[in-house]
């Protein structure tokens, strides 16, 4: 299979002109959806839209390779697009864009289409051949010219194939293996991953090579792409290699490289920083490698958006694996209250029956006792991973003891919040002191050292340090909760449900979320009630707004604008993105609006929810569900009367 098999004509576009980064995605997707290999054209745009927020695809010199890989693509595509007067893409060297190439990868094993896309990839950084495509004059001369580089590649690659086998019978690329040149300077290994490994993938290898031939280096580049990990390095070349190269923005197997020196760094960087990193593994400018090590530990290079973004990955880590217990075991104790109050009679009940609601006919009993297990494993749960995401396993198990503590005690969400933090951090202060301790003892950090100590300063610290000051705080909070008057809740469910709508999904969006799966744990239902709607309104609104002001609307906008009435009963707040991409000025403040009003009303009706997550589908254990879904149609009708009269007319 050949780049102009998977390219057409009518996906071709020599004199684009788009006003910025996302019409310049959306103008791609259409040349696309041209060529016919996607069947549904919002899944698709959403997709490449999500992969832009990973990280940029604009690979600087003036190029950009966005892509998405989905169930929505029947076949393997590309779309291409000329933008003579560039356009802004938050590309790596800060360089507007003038070629573009959209990948559209369907989500089947049959994957013969990425070694086509990965060569487009490598040839692209010829800046001969991208600036030939960029004063192509027609789609047929763009084609040609794609079609004469491809052929002379793929015999350059045969011949190359051919030298490797016939010299050594390896398939790995060597600094000399073509000159019989003097030995190598120095032995690289390379490692390189993104998160669709499609493009960034081949193109950080094919970089790190030429970069390493440069310096008449030895170099290895295994990739790991949609295909599977390619070209793995052995154990034999990892014990011989000087310096092992990691440039990837996902997980990599890395205890196999354990007593190596080690540079992590992003894909981007393996890149556009090739020339460096190949530098500093001459110059022997790397961390030796420790087993259990996490990759931040490693190098810093790593790091993505400081300090701050760090803490909010760990915390998200927490959270994620959190979920699934708030989620399955709040439905399952809503569940049980919705039986004891179909099937027992309240005013005959006593104050210690009511005391007991949800447990007192045989059925609600089964359903609370099973939700309430899944209850107790939240804030353990929530702390280990935090320490886990910081420390790597040996942080687990003292994260699980501090969020155990917290959740037995007074402190709570915020003891467990406070104990996956401390624990994690701790666990790394442990592991720098017993790099000092013999060989033979160290061997046991693992499995003793570190579960021993861990387990017990996370102990000490949150029964003695955290546990006094911050149950006191959690109670106080817990207390103002429960004791606020009417005005303050409607403020709290306008803030929380208005922040649902900021980004869609976002650090604000997050936020909310957290505080609102934490005011279950505490017994407050009303505050995950608004957080929920708030995440509702945007998407049903903007699907009302596509049928109701049509001439505000794209044709294609138009044609999955209802799709998101789908989306927003879900919960699914991300349906709005695209919209809001397009015309943020407009579409944020009109969500944002209908959302807080929708929260300000469920608070104002005393809808609760027990459940985290559900939408529609767990109306039935919402408490006054039929004022629940008024607070709803009345922020999507607000949402969507403002989108009607903010949003210009659409020529």
């Amino acid at each position: 299979m050949k780049i102009t098999d998977l390219l057409k004509k009518e996906s071709i576009a020599l004199h684009a002109s788009p006003a910025g980064k996302d019409e310049a995605l959306r103008q791609a997707v259409s040349l696309m959806e041209k060529s016919g290999n996607i069947k549904d054209r919002e899944s698709y745009e959403k997709q490449v839209f999500a992969r832009e927020e990973e990280g940029t695809t604009g690979i600087g010199e003036g190029i950009a390779i966005p892509h998405g890989k989905c169930e929505a693509v029947t076949a393997p595509g590309l779309a291409a697009m000329v933008i003579p007067d560039g356009v802004e893409f938050d590309s790596l060297d800060g360089e507007a864009v003038h070629l573009l190439f959209l990948i559209a990868a369907p989500n089947t094993k049959d994957n013969v289409h990425l070694d086509v896309l990965s060569r487009l990839s490598v040839l692209l950084m010829d800046e001969k051949f991208a600036d030939d495509l960029k004063h192509a004059g027609t789609a047929e001369e763009f084609l040609e010219i794609i079609n004469r580089v491809e052929a002379k590649r793929i015999e350059e690659e045969t011949e190359k194939e051919a030298k490797d086998k016939a010299k050594s019978g390896a398939e790995h690329v060597t600094a000399s293996a073509e000159s019989g040149e003097a030995s190598p300077v120095c032995s690289i290994l390379a490692v390189t991953a993104c998160p669709t490994g499609i493009a960034h993938t081949y193109m950080a290898a094919e970089s790190l090579e030429k970069a390493a031939k440069a310096r008449n280096c030895f170099v290895k580049v295994e990739t790991r792409g949609s295909a599977g990990a390619k070209n793995v390095v052995t154990a034999k070349e990892i014990a011989e290699a000087d310096c092992i190269i990691v440039a990837a923005d996902t997980k990599v197997p890395m205890e196999r490289f354990a007593g190596k020196k080690v540079i992590v760094c992003q894909v981007s960087d393996g890149i556009g920083k090739a020339d460096k990193l190949v530098e500093r593994a001459i110059n022997g400018d790397a961390p030796i490698y420790k087993a259990g090590q996490t990759a931040s530990e490693s190098d810093t290079a790593s790091d993505k958006g400081g300090v701050g973004h760090q803490i909010y990955m760990h915390l998200m880590n927490g959270v994620s694996h959190m979920l699934p217990f708030v989620v399955g075991g709040g439905i399952l104790i809503a569940i049980a209250f919705l039986l004891d109050s179909i099937g027992v009679d309240m005013a005959s009940l006593s104050a210690e029956e009511r005391e007991s609601f949800g447990t007192i006919t045989p059925a609600a009993a089964v359903f609370k006792n099973i939700g309430g297990l899944a209850f107790g494993f939240m804030l353990p749960i929530l702390a280990g991973y935090i320490a886990m995401s910081i420390a790597d396993r040996p942080g687990l198990a003292a994260g699980f003891i501090g969020g155990a503590i917290a959740a037995n005690g007074k402190s709570g969400f915020l003891g467990a919040l406070a104990a996956g933090f401390i624990a994690g951090y701790l666990v790394l202060l442990l592991k720098k002191l017993f790099e000092k301790l013999p060989k033979a003892i160290e061997k046991l950090s693992p499995v003793l050292l570190f579960p021993l100590f861990g387990i017990l300063f996370v102990g000490l610290i949150m029964i003695f340090v955290v546990e006094p000051p911050v149950g006191a705080l959690n109670t106080a909070l817990n207390d103002a909760l429960a004791g606020m008057g009417n005005t303050s809740k409607l403020v709290l469910g306008a803030v929380l449900a208005g922040m649902m709508a900021i980004d869609m999904g976002g650090p604000f969006n997050k936020a909310a979320y957290v505080f609102g799966t934490a005011s279950i744990i505490e017994g407050n239902y009303a505050v995950m009630a608004a957080v929920m709607i708030g995440g509702m309104v945007p998407p049903c609104a903007i699907a009302l707004a596509t049928l109701l002001f049509k001439n505000k609307f794209t044709k294609a906008e138009r044609e999955s604008g209802p799709t998101n009435f789908i989306m927003g009963l879900a919960f699914i707040t991300e349906g709005a993105i695209p919209f809001a991409a397009s015309d943020p000025l407009r579409v944020i403040p009109s969500c944002i609006i209908g959302s807080a009003a929708a929260g300000a009303l469920s608070m104002a009706f005393g809808c609760t929810l027990m459940a985290p997550h559900g939408g529609i589908f767990v109306f039935p254990v919402v408490e006054h569900a039929l004022m629940y879904l008024v607070a709803l149609a009345v922020g999507t009708v607000i949402s969507a009367l403002l989108l009607g009269v903010l949003k210009k007319k659409v020529k």
